[in-house]
Formats: structure tokens, sequence, C-alpha cells
């Protein structure tokens, strides 16, 4: 119960890493409000039931998550904890990519991080302190073939977790940024089902060999939000099975038993 009497925001909530935070986050104590657009964010705080409630929220539409923060404040007395988990990522180079696909992903990965922050810091100061984590990724930490706009808003999230990390350790509010790799969760895997040998092939160069399970970043959002984590601030945490830690080469090994 390391999180009881703290309170906390969790948006894209209603499943995948956001779920996993969530359950996580409530079992061991805390309040939480899931923000996401999908009904299955209310279906998962009636499950829950105490301490645990629902805004349908468009994290991209600042009155949105004025109004969110707001509601959290209204139901549980305060905000504690903000973790800005919910993105969206699109495919193209940047030829090819469509303005509009370029700024709903800005706006969904980037400015809607802004918008949480500058909405719940004040709120957090009122509590004297808070936590704030943001879900970057392995792709805001290096480029990607084909992901422009998804890199770009990775690592602007990333940079700017920095600059709340500094700017805010006056007010007892530490900053820091998940970085997963490839995650087990519906956003990711329902698109590469689709292609045959994708998932395969994506595995083969986490050095792990496999996909997080949601729960796997759950746990490190966790400790993030915790007094054990009360010196670490302005940090992007890569959880990636490895992936950030090779150079890209081939891997030798298998080249010279092929050979051989």
């Amino acid at each position: 119960m390391r999180f009881h009497g703290k309170v906390a925001i969790i948006t894209g909530g209603a499943s995948g890493i956001g779920a996993a935070s969530v359950r996580r986050l409530h079992a061991e104590g805390a309040s939480v409000m899931i923000a996401d657009l999908s009904d299955t964010g209310a279906a998962l705080a009636q499950e829950l039931g105490e301490r645990a409630a629902f805004q349908a929220t468009d994290v991209a539409d600042p009155a949105a998550v004025k109004a969110l923060v707001a509601a959290t404040v209204a139901r549980f007395g305060g905000i504690d904890i903000l973790y800005n988990n919910a993105g969206i990522g699109c495919f193209g180079e940047t030829p090819d990519l469509a303005i509009e696909d370029w700024r709903r992903v800005i706006a969904i990965d980037l400015d809607a991080v802004f918008y949480a922050c500058r909405a719940a810091i004040p709120e957090m100061r009122k509590r004297g302190g808070g936590v704030i984590i943001n879900t970057a990724s392995a792709s805001g930490l290096a480029g990607d073939y084909g992901f422009t706009a998804y890199n770009a808003a990775k690592g602007a999230v990333v940079n700017y977790t920095r600059s709340l990390a500094i700017d805010h350790a006056r007010d007892n509010i530490r900053a820091n940024a998940i970085c997963p790799g490839p995650v087990d969760t519906p956003i990711l895997t329902d698109g590469i089902m689709q292609v045959p040998g994708l998932r395969d092939a994506w595995e083969q160069v986490v050095p792990m060999k496999r996909f997080a399970r949601p729960e796997e970043i759950a746990a490190v959002a966790c400790f993030l939000a915790s007094d054990d984590a009360s010196y670490l601030t302005g940090a992007a945490i890569p959880v990636d099975g490895g992936l950030g830690a090779h150079t890209g080469q081939p891997d030798l090994r298998a080249i010279f038993a092929a050979a051989n």
C-alpha cells in the first residue's frame, strides 16, 4: 500500500500499459482517475470500484484536459501522480506523410503532455509536490525507418521531460520518461498481426527475443511514482529488452556459424 492516500491520473488508461498501471497503482492504495476515449475505461473503473473513476477525455483538446484535472480534484481532493501515457503512431516518410497525420500524432503524443502538465502542476504545488511520468519510447531515443512523426513527438517528450524536471525540482515535483520498446498492447499488435512475419522479424532484433508485457512497463511506472525513486528526476529510462543496447550491426556469431 505504498500509494495509500495518493491520487493519480492516467491517460490512455483503458487498455495496454495504461490499464496495467491503473490496476497496479490501485492495488497499492492509490485513487485513480482513468482518462481515455474508450468506454472500456468506464468498465475498468466499475470493476475496481472504490478509489477508481473514469473521465472520457480527448487529450488533444486542452479544454478537455483542464476538465479532467478539475474532475479529479473534485472527486479525490487533489493530484499527486500524473502519468501521461496516451499515444498513437503512424507510418510514412516525410514526403508521403499527410499534414493531418503529422499534426494528429504531435497533438496526442506531445501537445497533450504539455496540456496535462500545465493543468496538473498547480494542483501538485498545493499538495507540496508530486510526480510526473511520461510515456516516451525507444523511438524517442533513436530513429526508425518510416516513423517520422512518431520519432519527432517522442524525442520531444524526452527533452520536455528534462525541462519539467529542472523547472519544477524546487516544487518537489519529479518528472521522468519511460521509453518502452515493443509492448504487447492492442494498439501495436492489432496492426502488426496483419503483416505476416512482422512480429517475428521485430522480436529477432530485440536481444530478449520478445515483446514486453504491459505489466512490466507498469512496474517501472510505479517505481518512478514511489518514494523509492525520490532522488530520480529528469531521466529517460529504456524498458526495451536490450533493444537500445545494440549498435544495429549484424550478429556475427550467426554468420560465422552458418559459414562453418
